[in-house]
């Protein structure tokens, strides 16, 4: 008997933490940097730990994962796409949140007296803090909500956690 209830309790411990560690992994992602684009925060090859996030989440400064658009090389003119399936990421800083001036060098999301150089609703803005090397708002425009993975909690190289930064209406560090 006192067997049984051993492993009654030992099956019980390990539901538990596979039920834990599930969650978990529906709250949390580990995502790698690759590239230039938000040094000297963060290095291509530096793991960050991200906590999913809506948008009604972000603050300008928040350094956020975005899934990655596709550009058509034969009509740059084109908007991005997100094909379904595709699941690389960016990781950028926010820069503007719906309602907010679009910060220089963001394209409008389209011509007309709707879009009166605001984000737009459900949409928001992210820019690398090394523009010269960042693939961001400045070329694909803004990010619909949907395409936001979260934010990031921490590094996991043993840097130390970088304090969210300003920036002004241009989209620069303050």
């Amino acid at each position: 008997m006192l067997g049984l209830a051993v492993c009654l309790g030992a099956a019980a411990s390990v539901a538990g933490a596979v039920l834990g560690v599930g969650l978990v992994r529906r709250r949390l992602a580990v995502v790698e940097v690759t590239g230039l684009s938000m040094e000297p925060v963060l290095s291509s090859g530096d793991r960050v730990l991200v906590r999913r996030a809506r948008l009604s989440e972000l603050r300008p400064g928040l350094v956020a994962v975005v899934e990655m658009p596709q550009l058509d090389p034969d009509h740059p003119e084109l908007p991005p796409s997100w094909p379904s399936g595709h699941r690389e990421w960016l990781i950028k800083r926010v820069a503007a949140l719906p309602g907010d001036p679009l910060p220089a060098g963001v394209p409008s999301p389209g011509p007309g007296p709707g879009h009166s150089g605001l984000v737009p609703p459900g949409m928001f803005v992210v820019l690398g803090d090394n523009a010269t090397w960042s693939y961001d708002s400045r070329r694909i425009g803004c990010i619909p909500a949907e395409r936001l993975l979260g934010v990031m909690i921490r590094p996991l190289n043993g840097s130390p956690v970088p304090a969210a930064r300003r920036l002004d209406r241009q989209g620069h560090p303050e």
